[in-house]
């Protein structure tokens, strides 16, 4: 694996069944809603091809971490999104294959992501020799603020459909470096 070569396994658990959790992991177009720390936009590829039943179109992704720099690639989800999971590709700042992964666990589900990307971002590539720890643990805390924002929007959606006992669901974490969203 060369210095610009990630793979992470992210294992999250949240309350929720995993046709829950497919259908807000398997709309791409939702992520600026409900996990704003990491996805500052999302635009649809209008002009890719027709996809398959079940695979939704490919997606261009403007995201960051919590460092001051930001990502630009689109993601394409090559298998249909199910219960059990998808798999996807990304291309542009990021390369790469992520596989995400849903197991019932009682009432909560066990949610495991393989990512395996390099980055193909000029400054990212140029340091990652020397700040791949860094670049790490970047990726680690967007992921705990997905976890923390996926488990807020599946308890915000089991609320709009009146399940007793949702309360009042806090916002999910903001991005850091707000400044970075309004830039390209």
């Amino acid at each position: 694996m060369g210095s610009a070569d990630y793979e992470f396994r992210t294992v999250w658990r949240v309350a929720g069944t995993p046709q829950e959790v497919a259908a807000v992991l398997g709309d791409a177009t939702a992520l600026p809603r409900w996990w704003p720390s990491v996805y500052l936009s999302v635009e649809p590829v209008a002009d890719a091809p027709e996809s398959a039943p079940g695979i939704p179109r490919p997606v261009r992704l403007h995201t960051k971490g919590w460092l001051p720099y930001t990502l630009q690639w689109t993601l394409t989800v090559t298998e249909p999104v199910t219960s059990r999971g998808f798999a996807l590709t990304a291309a542009g700042d990021l390369n790469g294959t992520g596989r995400w992964t849903f197991d019932p666990d009682g009432p909560e589900t066990v949610i495991t992501y393989d990512w395996r990307v390099s980055t193909a971002k000029p400054l990212l590539r140029r340091l990652s020799w020397l700040l791949k720890p860094v670049f790490a643990a970047n990726h680690r805390w967007a992921m705990a603020r997905g976890q923390e924002s996926l488990a807020l929007e599946l308890r915000r959606r089991r609320a709009a459909a009146g399940v007793a006992g949702s309360g009042a669901i806090p916002a999910p974490p903001p991005p850091t470096f707000a400044w970075l969203r309004r830039r390209g």
